[in-house]
């Protein structure tokens, strides 16, 4: 349709290629191209089933930012943020065009990353996948017919999963790469299918534009009750930011990455991107009830051949199986994907330790030390001798997509809450009575009850106890919850065991916490759990 390709085409951005050019095409169409192309299937209730391949995840040291004078100074360079060369990417450019002009077809998005306008960066994605063509359209902000004729990008994506990288030549790892140009404002993405890099690439994006404009991102969902209260839930993949914004009972801003200006939480995307695996209809209602319809993009979810039936409980193909869909196939998301600033902040833990209580609340000094501690643990018996949990921290929580330094992004946290009075909450949603092995999942319904005391008002009248090790406040009873689920320690057989796993993670923290403690003040400093 000619009102959706824009009057600035790829040729005004120095793109040459002779391909035919499908340009901002809707769902329906992009299924078809992606049926048609054998790149998916479509699953008996209508949702396309994709596989990505080798990469069911993404490619975290495959990924780069270029280091210029742009850069040199305003990016946290190490092991999360690692360099490449001008010199190498520009042979990487050149060669990915080159490629680029090799494909008989090729579709083209232009999208927001952010849905409050005064803050939103526009972006234009180039697919040679449909089906990836139709994933960023689901998770990114659609724009209308009138913005779009007159749209012109301000950063450009290319994703060519057929384009294999040469380390020599182009300064990779490997022939995967991932590689961020800030100054020239173009990202490339080659030798991968699996679409999360795309979306994370714009929250790189918009992670290093706002700060400077004084605007707060963050790796969080978000929610609002239904007396217009918002709140923002912070985690690491697989502590339950999806599954516990997705409340029936209050409004969906989004579930993944939003922004905190004056005037409002808003979302960065128009979709949702939730895990699969272990997917409950009980549990998860309103996220079951989207892979069963046409529009939702499933990877690696195994599914009949014959029968078209999924089956979510298998992780043949991935334990990371996914399912992107428009945030309006939620029936509670908010219309206009933004709320009011928040007045309470939750951060999500899966303490595989089992030492963390399942809620406690934060001052404003703890919460800047958990928020830049970002903890969560991996599980034992994911590999083979790894025999224990493995504490993991990942700053921000989000390391990965956080070009600044964290310090950037932790005081202007700490300020906001201050502002606006925000009661802040650690939840853990890992293990109670053990640690992984031994004791068992938190259960959800706790959990959400927990949730809903702190959300509605009344657990700030709970009576509380000092946690000896953490020294936050942990409350001592709550209508409809065990009373003996809040002290962890009474739910271990072995008191003493109790004791030394939580001198070992106290430990952690410390330890992880020393490469902030210069950039942070003295209040954040006290904020640290005590060493017995």
């Amino acid at each position: 349709m000619p009102e959706l390709t824009p009057a600035f085409g790829l040729d005004q951005q120095g793109i040459a290629v002779g391909a035919k050019l499908f340009w901002n095409l809707g769902t329906a169409p992009l299924v078809e191209h992606a049926l048609a192309r054998g790149e998916g299937q479509l699953a008996k209730d209508g949702p396309l089933v994709v596989k990505t391949g080798a990469h069911t995840g993404r490619s975290a040291n495959d990924k780069f930012i270029v280091r210029d004078a742009e850069t040199e100074s305003t990016v946290w360079w190490g092991k999360t943020n690692k360099g490449m060369t001008p010199e190498h990417f520009a042979a990487l450019k050149a060669d990915f065009l080159t490629h680029l002009g090799t494909k008989d077809s090729l579709f083209v998005q232009d999208l927001f990353g952010g849905s409050q306008p005064t803050h939103r960066v526009n972006v234009r994605v180039i697919n040679e996948l449909a089906w990836h063509n139709l994933f960023i359209r689901t998770l990114l902000v659609r724009p209308g017919a009138e913005e779009l004729a007159a749209f012109i990008p301000e950063y450009t994506i290319i994703d060519l999963p057929t384009f294999k990288a040469d380390p020599v030549r182009h300064g990779t790892r490997g022939e995967t790469v991932i590689a961020v140009n800030l100054s020239e404002k173009l990202i490339l993405i080659g030798g991968t299918k699996y679409a999360g890099e795309m979306k994370k690439s714009v929250f790189g994006i918009l992670n290093y534009k706002l700060p400077a404009a004084g605007v707060m991102p963050m790796h969080c969902s978000a929610n609002i009750g239904p007396n217009g209260d918002t709140a923002v839930f912070f985690g690491l993949s697989g502590t339950g930011k999806t599954t516990l914004s997705a409340d029936a009972s209050r409004t969906l801003i989004g579930d993944d990455e939003h922004g905190w200006s004056d005037e409002a939480v808003f979302n960065f995307e128009g979709g949702c991107y939730a895990k699969m695996i272990r997917l409950s209809p009980e549990a998860e209602p309103e996220i079951f009830a989207t892979t069963k319809r046409f529009g939702t993009v499933l990877e690696n979810v195994v599914m009949d051949e014959t029968s078209r039936e999924l089956d979510f409980d298998d992780a043949t193909l991935a334990e990371n199986s996914r399912g992107s869909y428009p945030i309006e196939f939620i029936p509670n998301a908010s219309k206009d994907n933004l709320g009011p600033v928040p007045k309470n902040m939750i951060f999500l833990t899966a303490d595989a330790y089992g030492v963390l209580p399942p809620i406690a609340k934060l001052t404003p000094d703890q919460a800047m030390y958990h928020f830049l501690s970002g903890y969560t643990a991996r599980v034992a018996g994911t590999e083979i001798g790894v025999t224990e949990p493995d504490a993991t921290f990942s700053t921000c929580f989000g390391a990965p997509f956080m070009p600044r330094h964290p310090s950037v992004y932790g005081n202007l946290l700490k300020s906001r809450i201050a502002k606006g009075g925000v009661d802040c909450w650690l939840v853990n949603t890992g293990w109670t009575g053990g640690q992984y092995g031994v004791g068992s999942r938190m259960p959800i319904k706790a959990t959400r009850a927990l949730l809903n005391a702190a959300l509605d008002g009344s657990l700030n009248n709970a009576e509380f106890r000092t946690d000896p090790n953490f020294g936050f406040k942990v409350p001592v009873a709550v209508a409809g919850v065990d009373s003996k689920i809040l002290n962890p320690r009474e739910t271990w057989p072995d008191a003493a065991a109790y004791d030394e796993t939580a001198a070992k993670l106290v430990g952690r923290f410390i330890a992880n916490f020393e490469q902030f403690e210069e950039h942070v003040d003295e209040g954040v400093r006290q904020a640290a759990p005590k060493a017995a």
